[in-house]
């Protein structure tokens, strides 16, 4: 016992918890900025898995580790524009819509690991993704891991203090009132949801070159749980990161007990992760309060556009 006590306390494992904290970190503060301008932030499982597919194809190709990074930013912001097409421009259902991205990352990035790599579970390891020494100190100064750090802070910053943080903080409750004084709800809400995309598919590329390659469905709920860690945080990216950190030591605790031999049931130990999020949103869910407008499309008057019409 004293062992593990020992492990738990251990540079290594706090490294751990650094390195697999990322992409939910990412993926929440990405979602909080969607979801305060009033755009439910259900996609990005899709966004995170499209994101650790296009680093993985970029980086095998070029060998670059930073051109992997860029391409899955890339990929997300991609998710994302489609998702924004479709629930901004057609105001489909944003709950469904975010379902069916889900789904075409999930099918597409299957499909195209079989027909680039050949194999319909994982790429070959990416030489541009070893990254030697996993100790604390190589973890905390690796520059995605200290550009999270600024973006969380930027974020917070953003969203409190900036001409637009105002703008989404108030397209999210009542748009309308926005639009009147001439903010363009829907051209704030597509940057709020593209700058979404793009930090989840950040937090897909980490999660590629944290293990040297693609492998499918390797987003493995993690989208869900960081849209768990936004509500927990009360859609604030600093409290949304520290949520996203609390996941992020529940699984690097599962990791550890299923390696220590301990006898626990692996089927137990695999459920740790959400079943802090199901008992955190239980004890939270009631004094969350979300965005007014979340989830709801906004429709420009047509008559009021002809009457501002010069």
């Amino acid at each position: 016992m004293s062992a593990m006590l020992a492990t738990f306390v251990s540079f290594a494992f706090l490294a751990a918890v650094v390195r697999i904290s990322v992409p939910y970190v990412l993926a929440a503060v990405g979602g909080s900025w969607s979801e305060r301008s009033g755009v439910i932030a259900l996609a990005l499982e899709g966004m995170l898995l499209a994101g650790a597919f296009a680093a993985t194809v970029a980086a095998y190709a070029s060998g670059s580790q930073t051109i992997g990074f860029l391409a899955g930013a890339g990929a997300g912001a991609l998710c994302a524009a489609i998702y924004g097409l479709l629930v901004l421009r057609f105001s489909a259902d944003q709950i469904v819509c975010g379902v069916a991205i889900n789904l075409l990352a999930d099918g597409a990035t299957r499909f195209f690991l079989k027909t680039g790599f050949g194999s319909s579970s994982n790429s070959p390891r990416v030489a541009a993704f070893h990254s030697g020494d996993a100790g604390l100190y190589a973890t905390l100064t690796h520059p995605l891991v200290l550009a999270t750090i600024v973006t969380v802070v930027l974020s917070e910053l953003a969203l409190s203090r900036t001409p637009f943080g105002l703008r989404v903080r108030a397209v999210g409750e009542h748009p309308e009132a926005a639009a009147s004084l001439g903010v363009r709800p829907l051209g704030v809400r597509l940057k709020a949801v593209l700058l979404s995309g793009a930090l989840a598919g950040l937090g897909g590329a980490w999660l590629a070159a944290d293990q040297h390659q693609f492998v499918a469905g390797m987003s493995n709920g993690r989208g869900y749980i960081a849209l768990a860690a936004l509500i927990l945080g009360n859609w604030r990216p600093g409290r949304a990161a520290l949520a996203g950190l609390l996941f992020g030591l529940a699984e690097a605790i599962e990791i550890t007990l299923q390696a220590s031999g301990l006898g626990v049931p692996g089927w137990a130990v695999q459920m740790l992760p959400y079943v802090l999020t199901l008992v955190t949103l239980a004890g939270f869910i009631g004094r969350a309060r979300p965005p007014q407008a979340l989830g709801r499309p906004f429709l420009p008057d047509p008559i009021s556009d002809i009457q501002k019409t010069p």
